[in-house]
């Protein structure tokens, strides 16, 4: 059977969701991770976040709430010189103060990104069907003018026949009449005589 050559392969999935799982821990955005790895794999980003959001991350998803707990207690233990002994002794009670709106930092997300490109394909598609519109109209003008050309090209074959026929038929009298106007000369160039009794010619004038 035959594989596309831009399928997903195992691998590739495995890359993208390390990654994604290790920019989260560390409190990067996803987008820089889909940047990471479309580089590594020769893709877009888009089509990263894609795969990510349509295929890996449901298979994810503890993982990826292991990360961000991981993420927010490395910015706890930033922000307070106390919070690593805390956490030696029970981290649960820990967990139990964390705050209930988790941290988020500000980035799209692929939700917006999927929305933005598919107003951009949306745009290029509907300026697509104008040009298309456009060139559809003025072929069917050119095809009209072509089609008047040949009619009156028509018209001038038909015209200038006639006229070839009339000239030819004018002809045709001219050397009629020229004919007979020779015919006529030789009749009265003729001489005419007529017999008398006795069996003489007499010349008629």
């Amino acid at each position: 059977m035959k594989i596309r050559q831009d399928a997903w392969s195992h691998e590739d999935d495995v890359l993208l969701a390390d990654t994604v799982l290790s920019h989260i821990k560390d409190g990067s955005t996803q987008l820089k991770a889909f940047d990471e790895v479309g580089d590594a794999l020769n893709r877009t980003s888009a089509a990263c976040g894609f795969r990510w959001n349509a295929v890996i991350r449901q298979k994810h998803l503890r993982t990826i709430e292991e990360a961000k707990r991981e993420r927010k207690m490395r910015k706890r233990m930033i922000a307070s010189p106390f919070s690593t002994n805390y956490q030696k002794h029970d981290a649960r009670p820990f967990e139990t103060m964390q705050p209930t709106t988790p941290f988020h930092e500000p980035e799209p997300s692929m939700e917006s990104i999927i929305a933005q490109l598919k107003k951009v394909d949306l745009g290029a598609s509907t300026s697509l069907k104008e040009e298309n519109q456009t060139l559809r109209q003025k072929l069917q003008a050119a095809q009209a003018h072509i089609g008047e050309l040949e009619k009156q090209l028509s018209r001038n074959k038909q015209e200038h026949s006639m006229i070839e026929e009339d000239y030819q038929s004018l002809i045709s009298i001219m050397n009629r009449a020229r004919r007979m106007a020779i015919l006529e000369e030789d009749l009265d160039d003729q001489v005419a005589f007529r017999m008398e009794t006795n069996g003489n010619l007499e010349k008629i004038d």
